[in-house]
């Protein structure tokens, strides 16, 4: 695979009871992109990317790309985040043009992180 879309599901949103009944929204968000992966992108559930104040969040990362850890999404962002997920895959080092990453990823980036050597 060219790059990995990390989706955490214990993320329990921004406008989440604490102790709500039901699956959170972070797993509600994996179901969402489960079915439509992009070519390219493999899509892979993970506890917890510590970034809990921030609402659902998802990473992306690709042998020797730099990778990018995104929040404040929500399941309904499904479409948008593969659109991004299938940008980012079809780079060489994870950098996707300004102009063409969706909306959600120019505006809700939590960190940039660079390759690994």
């Amino acid at each position: 695979m060219r790059a990995v879309l990390h989706v955490c599901t214990t993320c329990r949103g921004t406008d989440a009871v604490p102790d709500a009944e039901g699956p959170r929204p972070g797993a509600t968000l994996l179901a969402a992109l489960s079915d439509a992966a992009p070519e390219g992108v493999e899509i892979r559930a993970v506890e917890c990317l510590s970034a809990c104040s921030q609402g659902c969040s998802v990473a992306l990362s690709g042998k020797g790309k730099w990778s990018y850890v995104y929040g404040r999404l929500m399941p309904e962002d499904a479409a948008e985040i593969l659109s991004g997920a299938r940008a980012y895959a079809a780079t060489a080092d994870g950098i996707v043009p300004w102009r063409e990453r969706p909306a959600i990823f120019r505006k809700q980036s939590l960190a940039r992180i660079p390759p690994q050597e």
